[in-house]
Order: C-alpha cells, then sequence, then structure tokens
C-alpha cells in the first residue's frame, strides 16, 4: 500500500462510511485534534517518563486511535467494533490513574504554569492540546460524538494535568506557582 493516494489532494478527505467531505469540517478536525494529542504523548514518551507511566500513556494513545476512529464515522458503525470502542470502563480506568498519582502528590493550593522538566512540559501541552479536542468535539455536539467520550476525553485533560505533575515530582523539578 503506498502512502500517498492523492484523494486528498484537492482538499477532501474520505470518512469510514465512504463519504468525502472538505478537510476542514468539523468531524475531520474533531479527528485530527485527537491525532495531534497522540503526537503530544509520543513526544512526552520520547521525553522519557518511569515506565508505569509509560505504560499508561500507551493505553492512552491505543484507545486514541480507537476515539479517532469514532469520530471518523458519522454511521457509528465503527463503534461497535470492539478495538474502535470507548466505553465507560475506560472513563474508570483512568479516574483510577488519577486517584493513584494524586495520592502521591502534594495537594495544590494554588494554579501552577505549565513546564518543568522537559517529559513535564509535552505533558502539559498534551493536556491543553486533549482541551482543545474536547472543543472540537463540543462543536459536534453529544449526539455525533457520545456522552461517555465527552467524559473520557475529559478526564484525560485531568489525568493528563495530574500525570505531569507527577513525572515532574518524579524528576525532582518544582512547581512554579501562579
Amino acid at each position: 500500500m503506498k502512502i500517498y493516494t492523492r484523494t486528498g489532494d484537492a482538499g477532501e478527505t474520505g470518512l469510514l462510511d465512504g463519504r468525502r467531505v472538505s478537510k476542514a469540517e468539523p468531524r475531520v478536525d474533531a479527528y485530527g485534534e485527537v491525532d495531534e494529542l497522540n503526537a503530544c504523548l509520543g513526544l512526552v514518551l520520547s521525553a522519557g517518563i518511569d515506565s508505569d507511566l509509560a505504560d499508561m500513556v500507551v493505553q492512552i494513545q491505543r484507545q486514541l486511535f480507537s476515539l479517532g476512529a469514532s469520530l471518523a464515522d458519522p454511521t457509528s458503525r465503527a463503534a461497535g467494533h470492539a478495538k474502535a470502542s470507548v466505553g465507560q470502563a475506560d472513563v474508570e480506568r483512568l479516574e483510577g490513574w488519577i486517584d493513584h498519582l494524586e495520592a502521591e502528590l502534594e495537594p495544590l493550593r494554588r494554579f501552577i504554569l505549565p513546564g518543568g522538566s522537559s517529559a513535564g512540559a509535552a505533558t502539559h501541552l498534551a493536556r491543553a492540546v486533549c482541551r482543545r479536542a474536547e472543543r472540537r468535539m463540543a462543536a459536534l455536539g453529544t449526539e455525533a460524538v457520545g456522552a461517555v467520550v465527552f467524559a473520557y476525553v475529559n478526564r484525560l485533560s485531568d489525568l493528563l494535568f495530574v500525570l505531569a505533575r507527577a513525572v515532574n515530582a518524579r524528576a525532582g523539578v518544582g512547581q512554579q506557582e501562579w
């Protein structure tokens, strides 16, 4: 299979239901943001984090591929495929990770500025991209995206904030308070 198809040369792309749409279509924009988030998480991994945190990030990356597939399918057929589904158990897994990581951190007293170690700063960037993806999905509406997917992305941004703090704490890098 060739990497280039030339089918997008006129500014269109194909959705999973076979329709051709503009690359500026809100659905395409939403799954593009999810793709960018996934790339940011690759940056987090390349910056070097503890193996338990890296395992979490890889699981999230796999889940984001599923989320992207569901966004690329306006008929929701992909959501019925086990590999492309995002469910309540996935939201609960994120909540468990948040609780686990927060237990090792000092309680927040103030807002903190994004930054710290390279891996911590990359994780803060991933959180901001996650919030942007969430806004793009909100533009599509709950009916088009699904309530569980919204909950997943909202919880994911919370996890990425806590993960950035944990990465920095484990690296011995302090947080700059605002």
